[in-house]
């Protein structure tokens, strides 16, 4: 079917009833898309790419979390366009179009899962499931206003999911509305409901939004109020991450730049970041490199010198990667303890403009990777949360849980969502 115009965000719309009837399930009455990356049975899974979808066959099995929604009670209304291959954050598809922005029309969407985070912002769906390796449903969640969950890595099966780079993709999800976001989580997850638990600390890292182009009265000062109506402020602790990555994680050591190469950046998440990346290129080459080579596909001319390079890249000793990972999930977990909350700029500054100039586009892509790094390396799992408008563009922060901690987290975000958007309106009218 020919996409539809609704916002760009469908490649492609169909109709998947809920596998029962019954009123009493979770997700009873809520409809639903699914990024072109999930296999639904009888549908070519297109991973934002014509060539792609050309030369493979329609999928004999659906995806295990999109049958868990469907079996949850949820509708689903179709199939949302994505970036190629998975390989960018902006949300820009030169084959399918970009998904208009519902915040912002001149700004892009957010990748690589855009049209699900658009088919949410639009008031199309109630939620959307994406799917995110280095920031890609946290990304577009910030970009277009609305909450994103990225889980704990390996918490939800990536079967009948096009891989990307299996140390990092995560099943990801979209929703306007905390409760139908923390219902979605229980179905995905497998969760009982479980009450809501205090935080025991809230880290607030300095250092990370010196990194945002946003003022702190709209990021921090939303959130340290918020969490001070709520649970007093003896539980908000201040500290440099920066310092702490550094003196924890000695094998990030490898990576950091030389030079002045990241005087806008901070040099240990540059670090965790050039892991990130480098160890994603070379799951990528493994996965994609036959077919890319065998078919030579049409790419997008900001995507195509990218994933040529990680086609060609040479073959690495993954050791140093791993040692990486396991030194920062333990240095994030000694820090958070149990019930422990790190906070973070979702992303550094407000949504690029569409076809923003490169040189730009890869200071603030920089910064953005040190700090999506931080979950995406650690594996722990990450909500972003709207802040209202600032400037006439959105504005987001995000809570990160130790790996495992989904439950807590999404019962998190449903206690302070009402306060935080509060807080965010009042800061909204004396900062704009």
């Amino acid at each position: 079917m020919a996409k539809t115009s609704e916002s760009g965000a469908f490649v492609e719309k169909f109709i998947l009833p809920p596998t029962s009837s019954s009123q009493q399930l979770p997700l009873s009455g809520l409809t639903f898309a699914v990024k072109d990356i999930f296999d639904v049975d009888g549908y070519v899974t297109g991973f934002g790419n014509p060539d792609w979808k050309r030369t493979h066959s329609a999928a004999t099995l659906t995806a295990p979390a999109v049958l868990d929604v469907l079996e949850g009670g949820a509708t689903c209304v179709g199939k949302t366009i994505m970036d190629e291959m998975a390989y960018c954050i902006n949300g820009e598809n030169i084959h399918y179009g970009t998904p208009t922005n519902p915040c912002a029309p001149d700004r892009v969407p957010g990748g690589s899962s855009s049209g699900s985070a658009v088919a949410v912002g639009a008031g199309l769906v109630d939620f959307s499931l994406g799917s995110d390796t280095g920031g890609s449903v946290r990304v577009p969640a910030s970009y277009c206003g609305i909450l994103g969950f990225r889980p704990s890595h390996d918490a939800i099966s990536t079967s009948g999911v096009i891989p990307m780079a299996q140390s990092f993709d995560t099943v990801g999800w979209f929703a306007r509305d905390p409760a139908v976001l923390n219902r979605v989580g229980r179905v995905l997850l497998h969760l009982p409901n479980v009450n809501p638990v205090r935080p025991s600390q809230i880290f607030i890292p300095e250092d990370c939004f010196s990194l945002s182009s946003i003022p702190s009265a709209r990021t921090t000062g939303v959130l340290i109020k918020s969490i001070e109506k709520l649970f007093g402020g003896s539980i908000l602790k201040h500290v440099n991450l920066g310092d702490y990555v550094k003196e924890k994680v000695p094998s990030s050591h490898h990576f950091m730049a030389k030079g002045n190469d990241h005087a806008y950046n901070i040099p240990s998440l540059a670090a965790l970041s050039s892991s990130m990346r480098l160890l994603q290129r070379y799951e990528f080459k493994k996965n994609h490199a036959e077919w890319i080579t065998t078919v030579n596909p049409n790419l997008g001319p900001r995507l195509s010198e990218r994933i040529w390079d990680a086609v060609r890249s040479p073959e690495e000793n993954t050791g140093i990667y791993r040692s990486v990972q396991t030194e920062l999930r333990a240095a994030l977990t000694d820090l958070l303890k149990d019930e422990g909350i790190l906070v973070l700029p979702t992303v550094p500054g407000d949504p690029p403009k569409l076809q923003m100039d490169l040189a730009s586009l890869e200071v603030f892509r920089a910064r953005a990777f040190s700090l999506l790094s931080i979950a995406g390396v650690s594996g722990f799992c990450q909500v972003s949360i709207p802040l209202g408008m600032h400037n006439n563009l959105p504005v987001s922060i995000s809570l990160l849980a130790k790996h495992g901690s989904d439950a807590f987290l999404l019962n998190l975000v449903e206690v302070l969502y009402d306060t935080i958007q509060e807080e965010a309106g009042f800061a909204e009218k004396f900062t704009n």
